[in-house]
């Protein structure tokens, strides 16, 4: 962990990312303590900014994620997490937190 860049907030990026089909599922906040977790546990954790906690992903809702993997990005400031998601990934029910899309005005 010594490689991680958090942010002055102590933060940095994790992205959960679906181990059989890399849809993206969701993306969230850890601190160390939330990496240390994760690793420790095969269990995906991250910081709530909201209510300022430790929260493992699944805790209430029963979907967690199983972390197969992770990877760090080059500046050291982006964790990649391939998992298995035990359920919606999405706190609205959707399978993915992506699933609003834009649309483009300069589409070709």
């Amino acid at each position: 962990m010594k490689n991680l860049k958090f942010d002055a907030n102590g933060l940095l990026t994790g992205i959960a990312q679906d181990n059989h089909s890399k849809q993206v599922l969701m993306v969230a906040m850890m601190n160390a303590e939330a990496v240390k977790r994760t690793l420790e546990t095969g269990l995906a954790h991250f910081w709530s900014r909201s209510r300022e906690e430790l929260w493992l992903k699944g805790a209430t809702s029963g979907n967690f994620l199983e972390v197969h993997k992770v990877f760090v990005d080059c500046d050291g400031d982006v964790l990649l997490m391939y998992v298995t998601p035990q359920g919606p990934a999405c706190h609205t029910g959707e399978q993915s937190c992506f699933f609003t899309e834009l649309e483009m005005t300069n589409a070709k």
